[in-house]
């Protein structure tokens, strides 16, 4: 006889499938689509989540998760039970018409942001919002009741599981406190010895052969993934498919090339989670934190080190030829150059928190139901100018439209990547801790040892531990801020 916890692995693995090709046809939509499918596209998406949703939250769902509770499990098996109930207990909070309503309107509010972005068409673009918050404050509020908290917590810990508002309220609050005055100072500093631009055009296809190149060298497998190109830079698909993009200026080749080694780190950490429980909740990536710690572990501890530059300018000059700017010192300051701007994806890793911060503060007021969509733009360009001291009055398209995530509603996501940030500097320490000739591995590019390393602390444990017990597992502690601190003040000020 079927046990109740076997046939539960039976319907996840079936939803896995399912998510197969909602993720495939979802990155489709984003890099080849043409844009007359868009209509058509959403809906066959918005069909596959009530779908989903169905299978999910059928009755016997339930009955047979009370029943798996009884029986004798190990202790991967009771972490992915407990996985289901997390699953099945956010997803039958919604009824199937409103996952159908909030899948659609994402859909229309993406396709549309993309002419909307370029055209600064905030009040075209804010029409299609609305639509999006309402949706996502009926959510929200949803979760809100059924879990004891507030609308921002119910939605945050659908992102970071654990995560509450007032514990990023100290985390942030206390960072907030220290970055300025710190950001001033390296501003200063580097004032003093600016780096000079390379010189372009920098042909597409050969940025696109150097990010192939690179991301060869930080172990990415080319037999189960791709790189693309899109709007906004992202990695999607399945563990067996990964799709990453990134998006190219032909005028300079480094946010490119870094935007490569970013979403290469989420490629390697879902190419990497644990084959042997494929299919089954437990084993997908632990949080978007933990996520976004894997990416920014690639490509600001490791693709942004002295280390790593070093060892990758042969080959940058091999692609685009020799010049001045492309000496070692200068090439170095430029990776490593911190100068405000207006645009979070091309930001350098001490000014982003201003940008994750803002938005952080923005989205939960909405969610919260304390301002209107109508408040964005006054709001952000008041954060921004407080921030970074940057204006964005009237700018919409590098202001308040430049980001993708609220299209679809997915509010609470902002803040996984300055804790992805903090994540990924504690166990950069850890890395150097456990391999003692860190630097010197990288330098002739032997990175092995740093992959097995995270293979053994973080990628192969999916979602088996909670993000705290990840933590202590893989550093001896949770979340200590203090590490990227000192990473920061290390590379920007000490070095």
């Amino acid at each position: 006889m079927t046990s109740a916890y076997q046939q539960l692995s039976a319907t996840f693995q079936r939803l896995s499938r399912f998510n197969h090709v909602t993720a495939i046809a979802g990155c489709d939509m984003q890099t080849t689509m043409p844009p007359g499918g868009s209509q058509a596209r959403g809906e066959a998406l918005a069909e596959m989540s009530v779908l989903q949703h169905q299978i999910l939250t059928a009755p016997q769902i339930g009955e047979l998760l009370q029943q798996a509770e009884q029986q004798d499990l190990n202790d991967v098996e009771r972490a992915n039970l407990n996985e289901m109930k997390r699953a099945y207990q956010q997803a039958s909070l919604l009824p199937d018409a409103f996952v159908e309503a909030k899948s659609l309107a994402g859909s229309v509010c993406e396709h549309a942001w993309r002419t909307q972005r370029p055209a600064n068409d905030w009040q075209g673009f804010a029409a299609n919002l609305k639509e999006v918050v309402r949706l996502s404050r009926k959510e929200a509020q949803l979760r809100a009741d059924a879990n004891g908290c507030s609308r921002y917590d119910a939605l945050l810990d659908l992102y970071e599981p654990g995560m509450t508002r007032a514990r990023l309220d100290e985390t942030f609050g206390e960072l907030k406190r220290w970055l300025p005055q710190l950001l001033q100072q390296v501003v200063e500093k580097q004032a003093q010895q600016p780096a000079a631009l390379p010189q372009g055009p920098f042909a597409l296809p050969a940025q696109r052969q150097l990010g192939l190149s690179i991301m060869e060298t930080l172990g990415f497998d080319f037999n189960h993934g791709r790189l693309d190109v899109s709007a906004h830079p992202f990695c999607g698909g399945v563990p067996e498919d990964v799709r990453i993009t990134t998006r190219y200026n032909e005028q300079e080749f480094l946010s490119a090339m870094m935007g490569v080694i970013h979403e290469t780190g989420h490629a390697r950490y879902e190419q990497n989670l644990p084959q042997q429980w494929r299919g089954q909740p437990v084993a997908l990536a632990r949080s978007t934190a933990i996520h976004e710690s894997q990416s920014l572990f690639m490509e600001m501890q490791l693709g942004r080190s002295r280390e790593f530059l070093q060892r990758i300018l042969p080959q940058i000059i091999t692609t685009f030829g020799d010049q001045p700017a492309l000496q070692a010192d200068n090439f170095i300051r430029l990776a490593q150059q911190v100068k405000p701007g207006l645009i979070r994806v091309d930001a350098d890793e001490l000014s982003y928190p201003a940008h994750v911060i803002l938005r952080y503060e923005i989205e939960q007021a909405l969610i919260e139901g304390e301002i209107e969509v109508e408040d964005i733009p006054a709001l952000w360009d008041e954060k921004m100018q407080q921030s970074l001291g940057l204006d964005t009055r009237g700018n919409y398209r590098d202001g308040c439209m430049q980001d993708i995530h609220w299209t679809d509603g997915a509010f609470g996501y902002f803040p996984t990547y300055t804790l992805g940030a903090m994540y990924a500097a504690q166990l950069f320490q850890a890395v150097k801790k456990a391999i003692p000739q860190l630097s010197e591995l990288i330098q002739h590019g032997e990175l092995q040892p740093v992959f097995d390393w995270l293979q053994q602390n973080i990628w192969q444990h999916g979602s088996r531990f909670s993000t705290d017990q990840l933590l202590i597992n893989a550093t001896g502690e949770t979340l200590n801020p203090a590490f990227f601190r000192q990473h920061l003040e290390q590379r920007y000020l000490n070095n």
